[in-house]
């Protein structure tokens, strides 16, 4: 199965429970086709008393399954908490702008978008002029003394 058609067969669960668990998930559901995996991904924190974070992802061997499932258990109430089910989205790429490790400005075309000067130049656009001209000298912050 192609990874389009996985993410396409498989259904986000928020708002679990702490008592639910991957068979509880299974469980739940079964009714609407055959089941190819259910995860519930682990806290970070490895000292957290929580089993998993609160969601999970159900793939079934079928997309039209998932949609029955999203159909049928969105708003669905499980161990008394009302639960969101929806399409999964896929993983995000690590290089993407938002939210990413790396600072907007060292990202590939910041510079020429922005019309920013490479390695610290700074020019003064309105009079062509570097700003920081003439202050190598200078010891102190502040006025200089007469």
């Amino acid at each position: 199965m192609s990874d389009q058609s996985r993410q396409k067969a498989t259904v986000y669960v928020g708002g679990l429970d702490n008592q639910v668990n991957q068979q509880t998930l299974h469980d739940a559901f079964i009714p609407f086709g055959e089941i190819v995996d259910v995860s519930l991904p682990k806290p970070e924190l490895a000292s957290s008393t929580d089993f998993h974070r609160g969601f999970g992802y159900v793939e079934f061997s079928l997309p039209e399954d998932a949609r029955e499932a999203i159909d049928n258990m969105d708003q669905a109430e499980l161990y008394g908490r009302v639960i969101k089910v929806n399409q999964a989205k896929p993983q995000k790429d690590p290089n993407e702008t938002l939210g990413s490790r790396t600072a907007v400005w060292e990202q590939e075309g910041y510079a020429s978008k922005y019309n920013v000067a490479e390695e610290g130049d700074a020019v003064d656009e309105q009079r062509g002029e570097d700003p920081m001209q003439g202050l190598e000298g200078l010891a102190e912050a502040g006025p200089r003394q007469q």
